[in-house]
């Protein structure tokens, strides 16, 4: 049985989006590898923060069917540079009851196995579900900062509890909390600010779309310029540095009101919502993150994908997990205060990466490698030897497409019907093609000096 300190995944599992007829040896494997790695490795691989994603990568090729032996490589792949965490000790878990010291060990990655630890204690004694609304969604001081720490690491933390949240796994829950409380805390400064001008928004109605604030951010040339490319962390140096003032006018124009569908509005997250108030516009501004991330191209080089865009999309799937019937213990006001804090993140995303040109043609022009459909896609990517990063992009297109759905004939929903299945050609060829397998901060020419030309003759 699952617990706080115990993995356990079965064939009856219902993850978000996953293939039919899951594999019991797979379960059982995919159990086996997470519980070693749970126990024997730091969150960190490094000690600059570079994240272990041994449980994304398992959890997510045993929901696409994935064998025993493909998870088995899986790990293998990534085992090797893993580290152990720091030695525990009992006398800091219990300094971590004091919420006055609590604190005192926040952002600091030498006490990631304290926390985790914590948790596990913590998740025990009151349920997971109980954890989680008092230590990230209470609204008080502890469950603001935390929260805000879920969303840093480019979204890592949230991305991590969420897999635990789907998949039922108080233990990956653990390593998530745990996960959120060793990341820094800049970002909380700008999700309160942008909060705060938000509220007053709130309840005028004719709030604008996602696709109107990201046309503002591409029109602004001081915020769509405010990133340079030597900036060491281009949100909090960058545009959080030279044009604060202008993200938070952008950013806090959008708001979700009580009586908003959160389905559609979750949908509008992973698509796009809304027609343009200036119908000049071309489709090729009208993105969210599934469009920008697929459409920030730079013929002639090579289709791929940026790599800080990617994790836009891949934890977009958790957001359509959050609002599972399973979750209900999760209140409206607590999904849309995610949502929200979601798509503020992701405008700002956007900007700090030079807000790059959107190439629709990219999409519907574009020539798979090999032409099939969704299984043979899945694949595909269950056979690649990376750390996950392939096989979360696919799945999470897939649920996008299944999210997006009953909205497609809205206006401003650009990714539909075989537009998603292109994508996940794309997602799939591109990184089968080699090194580099993603962009890094795809508006800067300098984030294509090393991708190579396409085939002339496909051109």
């Amino acid at each position: 049985m699952a617990s706080g300190s115990r993995v356990h995944l079965d064939t009856a599992q219902r993850p978000q989006y996953y293939v039919k007829d899951l594999k019991v040896e797979s379960a059982k494997t995919t159990t086996e590898l997470l519980q070693i790695n749970h126990e024997k490795h730091h969150i960190f691989f490094n000690k600059s923060g570079f994240h272990n994603h041994i449980a994304h990568h398992l959890l997510t090729l045993f929901a696409l069917g994935a064998t025993s032996q493909e998870i088995q490589q899986g790990y293998d792949t990534n085992v090797s540079y893993q580290r152990p965490p720091e030695p525990l000790l009992e006398s800091i878990v219990d300094d971590m009851h004091k919420p006055d010291r609590f604190k005192t060990y926040l952002g600091k990655e030498q006490y990631y196995h304290d926390f985790l630890v914590f948790f596990q204690k913590e998740i025990e004694a009151k349920t997971w579900q109980r954890v989680l609304n008092e230590y990230l969604f209470s609204r008080d001081e502890r469950a603001d900062d935390l929260l805000a720490r879920l969303y840093a690491g480019f979204l890592h933390p949230i991305i991590h509890v969420g897999f635990g949240v789907e998949f039922q796994q108080p233990a990956i829950i653990a390593e998530g909390l745990a996960q959120a409380c060793v990341h820094e805390v800049w970002i909380r400064s700008l999700f309160d600010t942008v909060e705060k001008a938000a509220e007053k928004n709130r309840g005028k109605g004719g709030g604008k779309t996602i696709v109107q604030l990201l046309e503002e951010v591409k029109n602004d040339e001081e915020l769509s310029n405010a990133a340079h490319w030597e900036d060491g962390n281009k949100i909090r140096d960058g545009v959080m540095k030279r044009a604060l003032e202008k993200l938070v006018r952008v950013a806090s124009q959008y708001t979700i009101r009580e009586d908003d569908d959160l389905k559609e509005k979750t949908a509008e997250m992973i698509n796009a919502a809304g027609k343009s108030a200036n119908s000049a516009v071309t489709h090729s501004t009208k993105a969210f993150p599934v469009y920008f991330t697929a459409s920030a191209q730079r013929p002639p080089h090579q289709v791929k994908l940026d790599f800080y865009y990617m994790h836009c999309v891949t934890s977009s799937i958790f957001f359509s997990n959050f609002l599972s019937s399973a979750n209900d213990f999760l209140t409206p006001a607590t999904k849309r205060r995610l949502l929200e804090w979601k798509v503020w993140n992701d405008i700002v995303m956007y900007a700090s990466r030079r807000s790059p040109d959107l190439l629709l043609s990219e999409i519907t022009d574009y020539k798979p490698k090999q032409d099939s459909d969704w299984d043979k896609i899945i694949l595909r990517v269950n056979r690649l030897e990376d750390d996950g990063h392939a096989s979360k992009v696919v799945r999470a297109l897939a649920n996008g497409q299944k999210a997006c759905e009953p909205y497609e004939n809205k206006p401003g929903f650009v990714i539909k019907g075989d537009a998603w299945r292109k994508i996940g050609h794309m997602a799939i060829d591109s990184v089968e093609a080699g090194e580099p397998h993603w962009t890094r901060s795809c508006g800067f020419d300098q984030a294509w000096e090393d991708v190579p030309l396409r085939d002339a003759a496909k051109l």
